[in-house]
């Protein structure tokens, strides 16, 4: 795992505008029914990290302005709740993901939340690049931090190793410290694995 200084590692100069996928109308990547982003590109290398292959930043195809457009007009549906960007890191994309999210906030206003997932910590960002700051300060919700194996916890909602939280924002940004999401709940029973048994 990688530990980046302040504005050590910058959009500009590791990015190529490659997204790894998308993903509409599904209801795993945060609350609702929303439409993901999978940008290509992420430094942090995590041990056990489950998408290595999205670490490169050429993975994937270029993003184009018909996936943008494809994007905006999923979000329509009263049922759509909101946008998620994942990765790879969205925060060494910002270029793609600005564009989705100031057009998501020009058409729909605070009508759909916007949820990111990162490898920073909301601390980090706060003493990061103007960029990443612009971005934070335009989502709901941040799911924060490096994955870490040794904290790895299957009932955690939402997130894969312990040390992650799931930050509101808005409540963040005006407390000036990481405020938890009010509905943040994690799972807190343990099943036994089922154990294959012999037919003989």
């Amino acid at each position: 795992m990688r530990n980046p200084k302040p504005k050590e590692w910058q959009a500009k100069d590791y990015s190529q505008n490659y997204i790894a996928d998308y993903k509409p109308f599904n209801f795993v990547d945060g609350e609702g029914v929303r439409n993901s982003l999978y940008v290509s590109g992420c430094l942090f290398a995590c041990k056990g990290c489950f998408n290595r292959a999205v670490q490169s930043f050429r993975y994937g195809k270029p993003f184009t302005q018909e996936l943008e457009d494809q994007i905006i007009n999923d979000l329509a549906p009263e049922y759509v709740q909101g946008l998620t960007l994942l990765g790879g890191e969205p925060f060494l994309n910002t270029e793609v993901c600005l564009r989705v999210v100031n057009r998501t906030r020009e058409i729909y206003g605070t009508k759909k939340d916007i949820w990111s997932w990162s490898g920073y910590t909301f601390e980090e960002l706060l003493q990061d690049t103007d960029d990443k700051l612009e971005m934070l300060s335009k989502i709901d919700i941040l799911v924060d931090g490096r994955f870490e194996l040794s904290k790895k916890d299957l009932n955690l909602q939402f997130r894969g190793s312990s040390n992650q939280r799931i930050i509101d924002v808005k409540k963040s940004l005006e407390a000036g410290q990481a405020i938890i999401w009010e509905k943040c709940h994690d799972a807190n029973t343990q099943y036994e694995q089922i154990k294959k048994q012999s037919l003989i």
